[in-house]
């Protein structure tokens, strides 16, 4: 039987499944109930200094984008940090620490980009006994504006100068959570690694505007008549992370660095495609906000029957199993060829296989007056695999 232990940093959770920092985590009642739910740990949404107060707008903080079967596919968000007093989390990241000491809890911080803010509230967090910090470095909309979040994590000089301040000042483990907001993501993983960070997770959020009202004329969610950009997350994102995540593990700079794979995980699925790419466990978000807590008994029963299924005694077995056969497009086999096969079981007829190939590709597939759609073997030339079954 598969073991889905987890041992990330020396912090070790029952399964690799964690929540990631975000209204998810914003209090201990969230965090109970998501540790009975099962989940393996919780990265505590993210804490501020004491300084001025965090307020954050009363209206609509998110923006969706759904598919056609009505699935979100995508939010943008608009919320800051956390608005609850430091003391009170501190206090409720204590507790639940103290009666749940096998499940991981992780204090996500951000405070200014100063070395005495840093070090003022390290020590606070040490006193909860939280098994590490994250160093929040992507939140995209207002607390950039204010010279935190991606405003640090876009210049690899700041990431590599606070990592090194928190690891000068605190024995936890730190975490340092990349933006996707750079054109290398492999830039600041490498400042992480010089500042001495013990891992890296991402992505965080992307830059976004997910649509406009057209009646109010005002990017949505709207504001009392305004609108602005936020952050977007979602299954939508998770191509993106996945590529980011695959890039540092095949750095020969970055690869050795462990990686908390964030971006999308809605199941199973896509959490064993994270760590086949090199991250040690994911991170959850949307999926838990959609479904509910209840969310990561399917993934744990899932991920488990794959295992047993390939074999896998331990996650460890198979994180990073796919980083070799990623590589640049100049690599790729050019004489390998993919034609056309139509399976007349599966196929509805409904043409749309023959129309992108007819229009937009090689004129591999044919079409009789009554839809039935043949595969051109005699010329076919190479077409994608996603042509291999009409539905």
């Amino acid at each position: 039987m598969a073991t889905l232990q987890s041992n990330f940093l020396g912090i070790k959770s029952p399964n690799p499944f964690w929540l990631a920092s975000a209204p998810p985590t914003d209090k201990e009642y969230n965090v109970r109930r998501a540790f009975e739910a099962g989940w393996g740990g919780v990265v505590w949404k993210t804490l501020g200094s004491e300084g001025p107060p965090i307020v954050n707008v009363n209206g609509p903080r998110y923006g969706a984008i759904w598919g056609a079967d009505r699935r979100l596919l995508g939010l943008n968000n608009i919320e800051l940090i956390t608005d609850r007093p430091l003391e009170i989390n501190l206090r409720e990241i204590k507790a639940v620490k103290r009666d749940y000491p096998d499940r991981a809890v992780v204090a996500s911080l951000m405070v200014p980009c100063e070395e005495g803010a840093w070090k003022t509230i390290l020590p606070l967090v040490e006193e909860t006994e939280a098994d590490g910090v994250e160093l929040n470095f992507g939140c995209p909309h207002g607390m950039a504006e204010r010279g935190m979040g991606s405003a640090v994590g876009q210049v690899p000089e700041y990431v590599e100068m606070v990592t090194r301040w928190v690891k000068e000042t605190t024995r936890m483990p730190c975490i340092v959570k990349l933006t996707p907001n750079i054109s290398d993501i492999c830039q600041p993983a490498h400042a992480a690694l010089k500042g001495g960070a013990d891992a890296v997770s991402l992505i965080n959020t992307i830059t976004s505007v997910t649509g406009v009202d057209l009646d109010l004329m005002a990017p949505t969610p709207t504001i009392d008549g305004k609108g602005t950009h936020g952050g977007y997350c979602g299954p939508a994102v998770k191509p993106i992370a996945l590529n980011m995540v695959a890039q540092i593990a095949r750095n020969p700079i970055t690869c050795d660095i462990p990686i908390s794979g964030i971006g999308g995980v809605t199941d199973w699925r896509d959490a064993a495609e994270f760590m086949a790419l090199g991250a040690g466990n994911v991170q959850v978000c949307t999926a838990a906000m959609t479904y509910g807590f209840k969310i990561v008994q399917e993934m744990i029963s899932g991920l488990s029957e794959w295992m047993d299924e390939k074999q896998y005694t331990s996650i460890d077995q198979f994180i990073g199993g796919a980083v070799p056969n990623v590589t640049d497009w100049q690599y790729l086999n050019l004489n390998h060829v993919t034609k056309a096969r139509i399976n007349q079981d599966d196929c509805i007829k409904c043409g749309r296989c023959y129309a992108a190939c007819e229009d937009t590709s090689h004129q591999a597939i044919s079409m009789t007056p009554d839809r039935i759609l043949r595969s051109k073997t005699m010329n076919a030339l190479p077409v994608t695999s996603a042509l291999m079954s009409a539905r």
